[in-house]
């Protein structure tokens, strides 16, 4: 079996738990899937938002790892957690403006939702520990 990073069933350990790959190939999945949509008058402010909070989330995350404290980490999961939720909702509105790319939006959605989960986990054992 193959280590191929767009194949989700490929066992790779590395790719796992590496987070910051993860947000990072999550970015250029939503760049590449905007690519596809058609833009207008309606289209292009809703491409836009997405644009901006799917990509927050990894640019946010990787900040956080540079991190001068626990507070200043701890802020900056926050906002990659809060670009989560903020990603789903401008899927969801994208999901009905073009039902026809519905599957590929669930896949987004799937990821942006266990990035969520993710980043809510490392906030709840950062807030544990002394």
């Amino acid at each position: 079996m193959t280590n191929d990073q767009s194949n989700p069933n490929s066992i790779n350990p590395k790719q796992k738990y590496d987070l910051e790959e993860r947000t990072i190939k999550f970015s250029k999945d939503i760049v590449d899937f905007l690519r596809k949509l058609p833009q207008n008058s309606i289209t292009k402010p809703l491409i836009n938002q997405l644009v901006r909070s799917g990509t927050s989330i990894g640019a946010n995350y990787s900040e956080a790892d540079e991190a001068n404290s626990k507070k200043d980490f701890l802020n900056k999961i926050a906002i990659a957690k809060k670009e989560t939720k903020e990603t789903k909702y401008w899927l969801r509105i994208i999901a009905h403006t073009f039902p026809q790319f519905r599957d590929e939006i669930r896949i987004l959605w799937k990821e942006a939702q266990e990035l969520n989960l993710i980043l809510a986990a490392i906030i709840r054992n950062s807030n544990t520990k002394k």
